[in-house]
Parts: C-alpha cells; structure tokens; sequence
C-alpha cells in the first residue's frame, strides 16, 4: 500500500484518487497514511478522491462526502452537515458512583445503554451544554465523555433511507 500511493505521487498529479488507502496495514501506519495525504493535501494543492468503507478514513480525511447505494445518489455534501441532519443528537457517557444515579440519569436524557454503574444518554445538540453541566452538580459522576454518534450509524441511517 505504502509503494502504491510513494508510486501515485512521483509526478504530483493535480487530482489523486485512493481507494482504501489503508486497507491491510496497522493501526500506526493508517494514522501516518491519513496524515501523509492530508499534508500532501495542504501542500500541494490536489484533489484527493477517497473512495472507502473505512470510516475513520472517511472522518481523518474528508470534509464533503458523496454517498452512494446501488447507483444511486443518496447524498453530497459536508459530512458535519449531515450528522447534524440525520443525527441532531450528542451521546452523553456517563460513569456514576452508585446503581441509584444510574436510574436518576433517566431524568435528563433518553438512556441508550447502561450496565453496572455506567450509562449512556441521548441528548439534544442543542441542550447537551445545559444537561452536562446539571449531570455534574447534581449527580455523584465519576467520569463523563461527550461523543458524536458514529459515522457508521449515520451513514447505515442514509442507507436505510432516512431523509437528507
């Protein structure tokens, strides 16, 4: 993989088309293979075509995506945008100190998962500022992470036909 995309830049081409530019190597290469073409990217100026069903890829590389299922044209544009559209909600993890705080979580958000005294909520974008900050003075909180949902369920919710 890495002399195939050496072998693609030898004459700077104006647009370089990758397709699964990781595929097949470790995790330490695939992050120096998403950087090396992103500096190439700010370097030189070329139009990098990325086709891949990696989406870690797909989010380290590119900001407009086009997506495409059984020919068809589902979706082109900015990839933020379309989280934002087919998933206008943030997952809040949190870690609490007691079974109790689990069951008490259910008052600020729909709860997605929980085990033992750990617990997802699905929030508002909108609202997840407001809501962490009560989670935090109102409830013992160990540890709390703010996440995207992943790409993978948004682009599964495109594919499925979710409006866009």
């Amino acid at each position: 993989m890495k002399c195939e995309l050496a072998a693609a830049l030898l004459h700077r081409p104006s647009v370089l088309f990758l397709d699964e530019p990781t595929l097949g190597v470790d995790i330490t290469m695939q992050g120096r293979i998403r950087q090396f073409v992103q500096e190439h990217n700010q370097r030189h100026g070329a139009t990098i075509l990325l086709t891949s069903h990696y989406m870690a890829d797909v989010t380290a590389l590119c900001k407009r995506v086009i997506v495409i299922h059984k020919g068809k044209l589902l979706y082109d544009g900015d990839l933020n945008a379309l989280t934002d559209r087919i998933a206008p909600f943030k997952l809040v993890r949190l870690d609490v100190e007691n079974a109790e705080a689990v069951e008490q979580a259910a008052r600020y958000g729909e709860i997605t998962e929980k085990q033992d005294h750990k617990v997802t909520l699905r929030l508002p974008r909108a609202d997840t500022s407001a809501v962490v900050a009560k989670l935090l003075s109102e409830l013992p909180v160990v540890d709390l992470t703010v996440e995207d949902p992943p790409i993978e369920a948004v682009i599964e919710q495109v594919f499925q036909g979710a409006k866009v």
